[in-house]
C-alpha cells in the first residue's frame, strides 16, 4: 500500500490540452539506439510505461537534415519515411496510459553535418561546438532562412502528430538546442531584431511556439526545455536572465522544462553532483509563470521528490538516469515497495552509450536496451530450466547479480564468498573519494537476496576445486573477480615494465586495503578510467606530493564519456597534483621513474619515493582452470556446467560485470543457439534501384 506521504506524486497534472496521470516525468534521454535501433529504443520506452511513468519522452530527435550531429546516433524526423519507426515508439509509450512526447532538436552551432554535408546554420557565424572539435564553421541564418526554420519546425510538428505523439519538447538546453543559441549572447551576436536585448533574443522562440500552436496546439502540448544557467558569466544565458525570460514569456509553452546549460553540469555523476543539485537554480521560478514546471536532479528518493512538489519548486519530477536504473520506480512507490527500487548510482555509464555511438548500458539495470533485443524484462525472469541448484563462487557485482536473477528463476542458489564482506570490488571502491553512491549496487542486491528463501550466502568460504567436486551442486558459476597488476602490463607495456629491485610499487588494491604510500608519489595511469584520478585525489588529500603521469592527452581519458573528465582535471589541479600528459613510463628505479614522450620517445626523470601502478587487471581464473583440468570427474560429482564470467573472465567496468552475471542467469539451461546471433537487430531496408 502506498505511503500517504507520497500521494502528491500521483496527482494528475494538466499540460496544455492534456492531462498527465501523475507527476513522474521521464525527460528526454539518449540510449545509443536512435535511428539505428528503433525497435530496441521503442521497447525500452514501453517498459517505462508499464512501470508507471506519467510522461515519457524520446531522446533528441533531429527535425531537419540541415542540422545533424553525426557520428552520434539520435532519432531523425527529416521526412515522412521517418514516421513509422517513431509511431512504433509512441504506441509503446502510451500502452499504460502515459503521455508520449518527442523532443525536436535543431542543433545549430552544435551540428557539424558530417553526414548530410550541408553548411551548418546558426544565429551567428561561429565555429561548430562539438565534443570532437570538428574544424567546421556555421554561417549566420538570414532572415529568410529563419522563416524557413520556423516552417521546418511546423513540418516536424505535423509529422510528430501523425506519428502519434502527445507532447513536443522544443530543445533549448545543454548547449545543443537552437533556442538556447538564440537566447545566449555567447552564440547570438546579431544586430537585427533577433539579437541584442533579451526581448529580441526571445523572438525566435515566441515565433516558433506561435507557429506550432497554430498547427497542432489544439491537440498537442508544447513544452520548452531551457537552460537554467550556462555558467559562463554575463556573456552567456544566466540564471537571472532565464528568470527574466520566463517572466517576460510566462505563458509561452504549456510547460517549462528546466535543465542546466551544459550537459556536464546537468548530468554530472554522483561523484560531483548530489541528488537535487539544481534546486537552488530552480527555486522561485514557479512564481514567474502560470504553467507547470518540471526539473531534474537525479531524483532517487521519494521523500525528496515529494518535497520538491510540496515546496512549490516543481510540478513534475523529471528523471532520466533514475528511470533507466529502475523503469518501475513509480509503480514501486505506488505499491509501497520503496525498498525494491534499484536506485541510480550516478556512474553515468548510460551516457557512454551515446558518447561511444553504441547501445547503452546501466550498472544497476542490466536489462536496459535489451528489452527488445533479448526479450529481457527488468522485473520478470524466464522460467527455470531442467537443473535445480547453482553455486556462485564470489559475491562481487557479477556474482550478486547472477544470484539475484537465478533465485527469481526458481533455482536454489548458494553464494560462497572468500572474505567476510560481500560485494567484491564495489565494497572496496565505495570507500574511495566520491564513490559512496556506487555501494547501492551491493546494498540493493544484498537486501533482495535476504528476502529469498532459496538463497544462502556463506562468508569466509574460500573454495578449491576439490571442495567444488564434493558439494553436489549441478551448476558452478565462478565470478571471482580480478586483481590489479603490479608489473605495468597494459597498453603501453604489453610485457612487464622494467622495475628495479627496491622500487616501492603499489596497486589500487593496496590502497583500497589501507596501505597508502607517503612522500613523493608518481601515479602511472594506463587504465584511463576513473581509478587513476580517484587515487590521485585520495593521496593528495592525505598530504602526498603526487605526480600523475599518463600516456593519454587527458587525465582519466575515458571519463570524457561520463561527462566528468574536465571536473576531475580541475579538482586534481586544485589539490596540487602535478599532471603530466602524453608521457609514459619506460622504467622504474628505486628512487625515480623514467618517463618518455609518446610522440618523440625523449625521456625525462621524475623523482619518486613510490609508484602507484594503475595499469590493467588480471582475472582470478585459477579455480576455473583447476576445475576444467578435472572435467572428467564432473559427471560423477553431479556437475552439469561450470562457467566463468564477470571480471574473472575479462575485467571491465562494473556495468559489464552486472550484465555478465545477468546474462549467465538468463541463459542457464538454455538451448544451444549454435552460430545464431544472441540478440535481435534491425537492418536498413534497401531502397528500390
Amino acid at each position: 500500500m502506498r505511503d500517504p506521504r507520497y500521494d502528491i506524486l500521483f496527482e494528475p497534472v494538466n499540460i496544455g490540452p492534456l492531462t498527465a496521470k501523475n507527476r513522474f516525468y521521464q525527460v528526454p534521454h539518449c540510449n545509443g539506439g536512435g535511428y539505428r535501433d528503433p525497435s530496441a529504443a521503442a521497447e525500452m520506452r514501453g517498459i517505462k510505461a508499464e512501470g508507471g511513468w506519467g510522461v515519457i519522452f524520446t531522446e533528441q530527435c533531429e527535425m531537419h537534415h540541415t542540422s545533424e550531429i553525426t557520428p552520434f546516433i539520435e532519432l531523425r524526423l527529416w521526412e515522412d519515411k521517418d514516421i513509422p519507426q517513431l509511431r512504433r515508439m509512441s504506441e509503446k509509450m502510451k500502452t499504460h496510459g502515459a503521455l508520449a512526447g518527442i523532443q525536436l532538436a535543431y542543433s545549430g552551432i552544435n551540428g557539424p553535418n558530417l553526414y548530410t554535408k550541408e553548411v551548418p546554420l546558426a544565429p551567428s557565424a561561429l565555429p561548430i561546438r562539438t565534443f570532437t572539435n570538428d574544424p567546421v564553421q556555421a554561417r549566420a541564418l538570414s532572415k529568410s532562412e529563419i522563416r524557413d526554420l520556423r516552417r521546418w519546425f511546423v513540418n516536424a510538428a505535423k509529422r510528430s502528430k501523425e506519428a502519434g505523439f502527445d507532447l513536443i519538447c522544443l530543445y533549448g538546453a545543454h548547449g545543443f538546442g537552437i533556442f538556447q543559441h538564440f537566447l545566449s549572447r555567447a552564440t547570438n551576436q546579431r544586430s537585427d531584431e533577433y539579437g541584442g536585448s533579451l526581448e529580441n533574443r526571445s523572438r525566435f522562440a515566441r515565433e516558433v511556439v506561435a507557429d506550432m500552436r497554430d498547427a497542432v496546439g489544439d491537440t498537442m502540448a508544447l513544452t520548452m526545455r531551457v537552460s537554467l544557467d550556462e555558467t559562463i558569466g554575463e556573456l552567456g544565458f544566466s540564471n537571472a536572465e532565464l528568470r527574466d525570460f520566463i517572466e517576460m514569456n510566462r505563458d509561452l509553452p504549456d510547460l517549462w522544462d528546466l535543465a542546466q546549460g551544459t550537459w556536464e553540469d546537468c548530468s554530472g555523476p554522483s561523484r560531483f553532483k548530489e541528488e537535487a543539485a539544481q534546486e537552488t537554480l530552480v527555486r522561485g521560478i514557479h512564481e514567474l509563470t502560470d504553467k507547470p514546471v518540471v526539473g531534474v536532479g537525479r531524483f532517487t528518493s521519494p521523500d525528496v521528490m515529494a518535497k520538491m512538489v510540496k515546496s512549490g519548486t516543481l510540478d513534475l519530477i523529471g528523471c532520466a538516469r533514475p528511470s533507466i536504473a529502475d523503469p518501475f520506480l513509480p509503480k514501486k512507490i505506488e505499491e509501497g515497495r520503496i525498498e525494491d527500487i534499484r536506485e541510480c548510482i550516478g556512474c553515468n555509464i548510460c551516457i557512454t552509450g551515446d558518447m561511444t555511438m553504441s547501445i547503452s548500458r546501466c550498472t544497476q539495470n542490466p536489462t536496459f536496451m535489451e528489452e527488445w533485443r533479448k526479450g529481457w524484462h527488468p522485473e520478470k525472469m524466464n522460467p527455470k530450466g531442467d537443473s535445480q541448484s547453482v553455486l556462485v563462487v564470489g559475491s562481487g557485482p557479477a556474482g550478486l547479480e547472477a544470484a539475484w536473477a537465478l533465485c527469481r528463476r526458481g533455482y536454489d542458489v548458494a553464494i560462497a564468498e572468500a572474505g567476510t564482506e560481500i560485494g567484491g570490488r564495489v565494497t572496496r571502491e565505495r570507500k574511495l573519494p566520491g564513490l559512496s553512491a556506487w555501494g547501492r549496487v551491493v546494498d540493493y542486491r544484498d537486501y533482495q537476496l535476504s528476502q529469498r528463501p532459496n538463497v544462502e550466502i556463506y562468508r569466509d568460504s574460500a573454495l578449491d576445486a576439490e571442495s567444488l567436486l564434493e558439494f553436489g551442486f549441478e551448476n558452478i558459476a565462478i565470478a571471482t573477480g580480478a586483481t590489479w597488476r603490479r608489473d605495468g602490463v597494459s597498453r603501453q607495456h604489453v610485457v612487464p615494465m622494467p622495475i628495479a629491485e627496491g622500487a616501492r610499487i603499489y596497486t589500487p588494491d593496496d590502497l583500497m586495503d589501507g596501505t597508502l604510500p607517503e612522500g613523493k608519489i608518481v601515479l602511472y595511469d594506463d587504465d584511463h578510467y576513473y581509478m587513476g584520478g580517484v587515487l590521485a585525489e585520495l593521496l593528495a588529500a592525505r598530504g602526498a606530493d603526487v605526480t600523475l603521469i599518463t600516456p593519454s592527452a587527458y587525465v582519466s581519458d575515458w571519463t570524457n564519456n561520463t561527462l566528468e573528465q574536465a571536473v576531475i582535471h580541475a579538482r586534481l589541479v586544485e589539490m596540487g597534483v602535478e599532471i603530466v600528459l602524453n608521457r609514459g613510463v619506460t622504467e622504474i628505479a628505486a628512487d625515480h621513474v623514467q618517463s618518455n614522450c609518446v610522440y618523440t620517445g625523449r625521456t625525462t626523470r621524475y623523482d619518486a619515493d613510490a609508484v602507484v601502478m594503475v595499469a590493467s587487471r588480471q582475472g582470478r581464473d585459477g579455480l576455473y582452470h583447476d576445475l576444467l583440468s578435472r572435467e572428467a570427474e564432473w559427471a560423477d560429482a553431479g556437475i552439469k556446467s561450470v562457467r566463468l564470467f564477470g571480471d574473472a573472465e575479462a575485467p571491465g567496468p562494473i556495468a559489464w560485470a552486472t550484465y555478465a552475471g545477468h546474462r549467465y542467469a538468463r541463459e542457464l539451461d538454455g538451448e544451444d543457439i549454435g552460430d545464431d546471433l544472441p540478440f535481435r537487430r534491425e537492418i536498413t531496408e534497401l531502397a528500390a534501384e
